[in-house]
């Protein structure tokens, strides 16, 4: 209750011409849209006017968001065969890395934004759970010859607490994204792989998170912010529900550093990548957008900037296959 009032009491503040969704309880309620648009952003006239960009067209900031949702919409079912196609499989080395710099440890709370189909929170939910394993095969080994003393204090300290313990520490990943598709495909694959403890899902908009502030250790998002109409805005977003030294962690598309890689990329991208969609989704459309999205991304540096603008410390980023992907991070103080 206490999120909502305060959700509402910032939409009021920024910008009171706009009518927006909320998300309660995992339901989009909406306020003055449409409802064949009821997952996505809505504008008064005012808002409408103001212009942005979708891929290389120029439209309004209203136009925007509908028609990213629709995009997402239309790939979410061959979303992860795209993926693997459009990357030749290289997207899940670029994930793992995101992992291994992220190091998670047991008890870390994730909020996966832009999640869609649960790629990130998956790997991280295996990622604790080998961590824990790890420390368990390394107690089982530091207790195969204990002293007198150490099988003493075994049989004096009671099971209960260590299994408290073990609760305590719990990882858990939040899955956030404002594509309602998006979270469906995601939920059947965690069915698939047997995932359910640990792991929630919730449709909300990256500029307007439904959640309290201070909630979270760690806040990612992977190509799903260069999709968002006010970066600005959803960059505050994770500032505000980072607990005190939580860590942002954003994997992206960004500019190639080396000349002949950055021709053969273009090259590739327009040309080949449009035709797999429509080949293996039956979607040009959809992905020509994806490409020229990518293109309308602020370089590694700029965005770095603009990280650090929204208050976030100790703002680096580690280029990844030359620059087609650069991962950014930094700390909340």
């Amino acid at each position: 209750m206490a999120a909502s009032i305060r959700l509402l009491a910032r939409r009021i503040v920024r910008d009171a011409s706009r009518t927006i969704n909320s998300s309660v309880s995992g339901r989009i309620v909406s306020s003055s849209c449409p409802s064949n648009l009821s997952a996505c952003r809505c504008f008064s006239d005012g808002a409408a006017d103001k212009s942005t960009h979708f891929g290389f067209e120029t439209v309004s900031e209203g136009e925007k968001a509908e028609r990213v949702y629709k995009v997402f919409e239309s790939v979410a079912p061959k979303y992860d065969v795209m993926n693997d196609a459009m990357s030749l499989g290289v997207h899940r080395l670029w994930k793992d890395m995101l992992l291994h710099v992220m190091n998670p440890q047991p008890g870390i709370c994730l909020l996966d934004v832009a999640g869609g189909t649960g790629d990130i929170s998956f790997r991280f939910l295996d990622y604790v759970r080998s961590q824990q394993e790890r420390v368990a095969r390394r107690t089982a080994r530091a207790n195969q010859t204990p002293s007198w003393q150490e099988i003493s204090t075994s049989y004096t300290t009671p099971t209960e607490g260590i299994e408290m313990e073990t609760e305590a520490r719990e990882s858990r990943a939040v899955v956030c994204d404002i594509n309602k598709e998006m979270l469906k495909v995601g939920k059947q694959k965690a069915e698939s792989m047997g995932i359910s403890s640990g792991l929630s899902w919730v449709v909300g908009d990256a500029e307007e998170l439904p959640f309290d502030d201070d909630q979270f250790d760690v806040y990612t998002i992977a190509f799903g912010i260069r999709n968002v109409t006010h970066i600005d805005l959803a960059l505050q977003e994770a500032v505000r529900v980072l607990k005190p030294g939580g860590r942002f962690m954003c994997l992206e598309f960004s500019k190639v550093t080396n000349p002949l890689l950055a021709r053969l990329y273009d090259a590739y991208s327009f040309q080949m990548i449009p035709v797999l969609g429509e080949v293996i989704a039956g979607d040009w459309k959809s992905y020509q957008y994806l490409v020229e999205s990518i293109r309308k991304f602020p370089d590694q540096e700029t965005f770095k900037q603009m990280i650090e603008d929204a208050g976030l410390f100790s703002v680096r980023y580690h280029n990844l296959t030359g620059g087609v992907v650069a991962l950014h991070s930094g700390f909340k103080l």
